[in-house]
């Protein structure tokens, strides 16, 4: 009799295993299927579908200083309002307005004043210009430079209001005076140029996506810049719903408005490792690598969804 139960048991937990798999794979096939351009993401995001673990850090941010020479990156022009001053993995964007400087992300405590301040007085801006500096996401690799820029500048520092709580709570050494905390949907206007911030909670419980209005020559683009990317946290049902449901979205959001240009903050992830450089390459009247198209970044934050809801899968 032992035997019958053990063996019904069995069947059952190898039943549910299977569904459990086939449910992981058909959210993936759904990344794979919507990303075209995108591939590269569905691998660095996606969970392994052998396997029923949640997926765990991937790309983690180095321990210690490393050598100037490992992460150092020269400062380019990637619109002729937004300029890139990040290293070669975490990115760093400036948005120059009529009234001063807008930086998103800016990088590690070690590597601010030479990739951001530096970086901004080679392209010939004043950093003492800066008046805002945007944390997507409350991570060294993002945050960690803006007590330098608050503190040597006066710049103001806005966070999701959660991330805010966590480095309350972590209270790591680069952790800037708490400023202003973003909630919900707000509008940052600095001069002639306005950034629509959506909280997108996931990555962290305060993750700021954003739009952000570029030009080129007489062109006018929006960039959308996804704050938050890998799942770099446990098996966490809430944090995985919380993740695809910010991804669907902000998708919407992006769509609605017709933005046309990928921004993130690692490198990898929008590409750019080969836009930088096509940059300097390009002619006039060439098309702007940074100019994707509305349906690219759908494709992108499908991705982000469908690779959540896999991973959300794997814990059922």
């Amino acid at each position: 009799m032992q035997s019958r139960y053990l063996a019904a048991a069995a069947l059952l937990f190898a039943g549910s295993a299977a569904a459990q798999n086939e449910s992981v794979e058909q959210h993936i096939a759904a990344a794979r299927a919507a990303a075209g351009e995108h591939a590269g993401m569905v691998d660095r995001l996606c969970p392994r579908p052998t396997t029923a673990a949640a997926p765990g850090p991937r790309g983690a941010p180095p321990r210690g200083v490393p050598p100037r020479e490992q992460w150092y990156r020269e400062p380019a022009k990637v619109f002729d309002n937004l300029y890139y001053v990040g290293m070669t993995e975490f990115s760093t964007w400036a948005v120059t307005t009529s009234d001063g400087i807008i930086v998103i992300d800016p990088v590690f405590d070690y590597s601010v004043e030479a990739s951001v301040v530096e970086g901004l007085q080679k392209l010939g801006f004043d950093p003492r210009d800066i008046r805002y500096v945007l944390v997507s996401h409350g991570h060294g690799d993002h945050a960690g430079g803006a007590k330098f820029l608050q503190e040597n500048f006066g710049a103001r520092v806005l966070m999701g209001a959660a991330d805010w709580d966590l480095l309350d709570e972590t209270n790591p050494p680069w952790k800037p005076r708490r400023d202003i905390e973003v909630e919900g949907e707000q509008r940052l206007t600095l001069g002639d140029t306005t950034l629509e911030l959506h909280l997108t909670p996931g990555h962290t419980y305060g993750t700021i996506s954003t739009l952000i209005p570029v030009r080129d020559g007489g062109q006018a683009h929006l960039a959308a810049l996804w704050g938050g990317t890998l799942f770099n946290f446990g098996p966490d049902a809430e944090r995985f719903t919380a993740y695809a449901e910010s991804a669907e979205r902000f998708r919407r959001i992006a769509t609605e408005a017709g933005a046309d240009v990928l921004l993130s903050n690692h490198t990898d992830y929008d590409g750019s490792k080969e836009k930088l450089p096509a940059l300097a390459e390009r002619s006039p009247g060439d098309p702007h690598p940074y100019v994707v198209g509305t349906d690219s970044i759908a494709r992108y934050l499908t991705v982000a969804h469908e690779c959540a809801l896999a991973a959300l899968a794997t814990l059922d």
